[in-house]
């Protein structure tokens, strides 16, 4: 179904890169001591089973974790090139660029409309022409436009399940972003609507940077160029998916992969 296309990748494509990233929730250590690089334009996979660190790792990347007490960052989340925890950092800046869409889809109670209008309005845009072509241009990244665009005044919330998690990618890609953070973005979904979130991220890489969370296996091999297994908070193996998934490095890697553990 998917066809991977894997240039020879240059250090300059490194779009996101963590550097002995140490994450606590008070005494507790979530993430120890995790390197990674995270390219350009190229999907991004983190396994690994339940309570291994891999969303507290993805959640560091658009500073999501400082919204949880407790909770303390050590070590460097650059973005090209700048250490994201500096204190000279805007976090909602960070927060445009880098989109989050959360494993539980959650429209606003809202229109279809409004949903994805939100934030570029809460980020001052009132021209009605242009909201109307974001909006647009919003629900057809996300594949949605088709099945809503006579429906537009119909609330989010009347959506099915998949449609409101595409709703939810839209509303993201509405303002712009230029990295999307995705946590287990089909886990409640059945597999159709499952398919149909796959493809669109194969599509989207085209124009973003994805990282993806996921606990199905068999998802980070076809969505992803490059996927890391994460276990009890250490990044255990990272490189290009078809290596991790044909010849892994590491034992513990082969056996998680081939259900001997997780």
């Amino acid at each position: 179904m998917y066809s991977h296309s894997y240039k020879t990748l240059q250090p300059t494509d490194v779009r996101i890169k963590t550097e002995h990233l140490n994450i606590y929730y008070g005494k507790k250590q979530a993430i120890k001591d995790v390197s990674l690089d995270m390219f350009t334009h190229r999907v991004t996979a983190l396994i690994g089973p339940s309570g291994c660190g891999k969303s507290t790792y993805l959640r560091s990347l658009n500073r999501m974790n400082d919204l949880i007490e407790n909770s303390r960052t050590e070590g460097n989340v650059l973005l090209d090139g700048v250490n994201i925890y500096d204190k000279q950092v805007d976090v909602v800046e960070l927060r445009k660029k880098v989109g989050m869409i959360f494993q539980k889809s959650n429209p606003f109670p809202k229109s279809i409309f409004e949903n994805v209008a939100y934030g570029p309005r809460i980020n001052g845009m009132n021209d009605k022409k242009k909201l109307e072509d974001i909006v647009e241009r919003s629900l057809k990244q996300a594949a949605l436009w088709e099945e809503v665009k006579d429906d537009l005044a119909k609330s989010g919330l009347s959506l099915s399940g998949g449609q409101q998690q595409r709703l939810c990618i839209a509303r993201a890609l509405a303002v712009d972003p230029e990295i999307l953070l995705m946590d287990e973005p089909a886990s409640a979904l059945d597999p159709i609507a499952t398919a149909k979130i796959e493809e669109l991220i194969y599509e989207l890489k085209n124009t973003y940077t994805i990282v993806i969370v996921t606990h199905n296996m068999q998802q980070a091999a076809r969505v992803s160029d490059y996927t890391g297994f994460f276990y009890m908070g250490e990044l255990i193996e990272f490189d290009e998916t078809k290596k991790i998934f044909t010849m892994p490095a590491k034992k513990q890697t082969e056996d998680y992969i081939t259900g001997r553990f997780g």
